[in-house]
């Protein structure tokens, strides 16, 4: 019986959730809408299925549409439209970060999975998650991060094997990489919705200082905000 991977099973779960509108609250904060939300989920269960042969050679490069694309496109989408100056600087500096530390640990434990001390499926989002959040502070920063992160090291990888001119094969974003790619966006999102929600409970409350109008609204009320923002477009469109 074929195993399912593990990011296929949270996808579905993740479905699950924002179906019944309980992840409101972190699309929000994302500028995410739901039926967004779950149109690209299902582009990558989707594209899952689908490996594109890049490169053939000693060193093979395949590219997975759901595990690699997608997210990529996705990830770049979510910066460009929502993202600051700032944000993309992060953005940068974290991804070259995550991606350097993932090659780095999987060099430092060992090449071969099975001899690793902690299952790659785990070192990998674990790492992502954690320097993304630590790196970019916000919900929609983190996940960009991470997932860019993990895509980077693949392409690192696959580099290190022809400067080395290492025979092998990396499946971007195929096999078990769409687990490390989900999760690692995943885990960076909570993470950043957790820990920003102890902080804003210890504190009293988000801070006020300085943030423009628009921003605080959104803090106060993103359902209601995200509404307006719809009704007035369409209005707009309609003149």
């Amino acid at each position: 019986m074929p195993q399912v991977p593990i990011g296929m099973i949270v996808l579905v779960i993740l479905s699950i959730i924002i179906y019944f509108g309980l992840a409101q609250r972190v699309l929000d904060r994302m500028k995410l809408t739901d039926k967004g939300a779950l149109a690209v989920i299902a582009a990558i269960i989707v594209g899952s299925f689908i490996n594109i042969p890049l490169i053939s050679g000693r060193t093979d490069l395949i590219v997975n549409l759901g595990g690699a694309v997608i997210p990529f496109i996705f990830a770049i989408y979510l910066l460009v439209t929502a993202g600051t100056t700032k944000e993309w600087g992060r953005t940068v500096f974290g991804t070259i970060v995550t991606a350097f530390l993932i090659v780095s640990a999987f060099r430092l434990l060992s090449a071969e999975p099975e001899t690793m001390m902690i299952d790659p499926l785990w070192v990998i989002p674990i790492i992502a998650g954690l320097v993304a959040y630590i790196l970019s502070r916000s919900r929609r920063g983190a996940f960009i991060t991470a997932i860019l992160g993990v895509i980077l090291a693949d392409i690192v990888n696959y580099l290190w094997l022809i400067g080395t001119n290492t025979p092998g094969r990396v499946n971007m974003g195929g096999a078990g990489a769409i687990d490390a790619v989900v999760l690692s966006g995943i885990i960076a999102v909570l993470l950043a919705e957790f820990v920003g929600e102890l902080r804003e409970r210890i504190q009293g409350g988000p801070a006020l200082a300085g943030r423009p109008k628009k921003l605080l609204d959104e803090l106060k009320n993103p359902s209601h905000t995200r509404e307006q923002e719809e009704k007035e477009g369409g209005t707009n469109g309609e003149k």
